[in-house]
């Protein structure tokens, strides 16, 4: 086999291994979508994915309508104390938040705890 063609068996093997790792414990980032319209040969290390991510807004998490506002917060920050922390440290003002806003930034800060919970693993799948 000839360099280029191991050099695309790695970094897609590269690629499907962080999608997989992402689908079992980070399923809120869409990694797939970041890596595929980026080149994964510039991410040495999870701080380089870390920078991707962000400069994609892929820890951005929208959680639209009430009702999906109100189940996320339920199950995930029922007593809210989670959401308004991060809400007045970005500085919102409490009279300015709803359940949408509480549960995106809930959300969002979520997925970079699981992304900081992975990174190990995805410094092993980008060094080899």
């Amino acid at each position: 086999m000839n360099t280029q063609t191991e050099t695309q068996t790695k970094e897609e093997k590269q690629i499907d291994d962080l999608i997989k790792l992402f689908e079992d414990y980070a399923e809120d980032i869409d990694i797939d979508d970041i890596l595929h319209y980026n080149e994964i040969e510039d991410i040495n290390n999870s701080d380089d994915l870390l920078e991707l991510i962000e400069d994609n807004n892929g820890f951005d998490i929208d959680i639209i309508y009430y009702s999906k506002a109100i189940r996320y917060l339920t199950e995930n920050d029922a007593s809210l104390s989670e959401s308004i922390d991060i809400a007045v440290d970005m500085g919102y003002e409490l009279e300015n938040v709803n359940s949408e806003l509480l549960a995106s930034l809930h959300a969002s800060q979520k997925a970079r705890e699981d992304f900081h919970d992975i990174t190990d693993e995805i410094d092993e799948i980008l060094s080899r």
